[in-house]
């Protein structure tokens, strides 16, 4: 499964940059977006790994709950 770079912009718009085999590769790319494209506080950029683009999005559109706080 390949790794997608993505442009996360407010209200849930996405714009597919890239697409990597390897986690590496999408890292470094991904660090040199931030970088290059300097963008208002309220985007990211993200990877994600998943089948497709359409996974990949729906990945990225999931409300995650942070888990509870406690002693490891």
């Amino acid at each position: 499964m390949p790794y997608y770079i993505y442009h996360v912009k407010p209200f849930g718009q996405l714009e597919q940059l890239r697409a990597f085999d390897t986690f590496s590769e999408a890292s470094k790319q991904a660090k040199l977006l931030r970088l290059q494209l300097a963008l208002p506080a309220t985007d990211k950029v993200k990877v994600i790994f998943a089948e497709n683009p359409s996974q990949a999005e729906e990945l990225l559109c999931q409300v995650r709950v942070a888990g509870p706080k406690g002693d490891d």
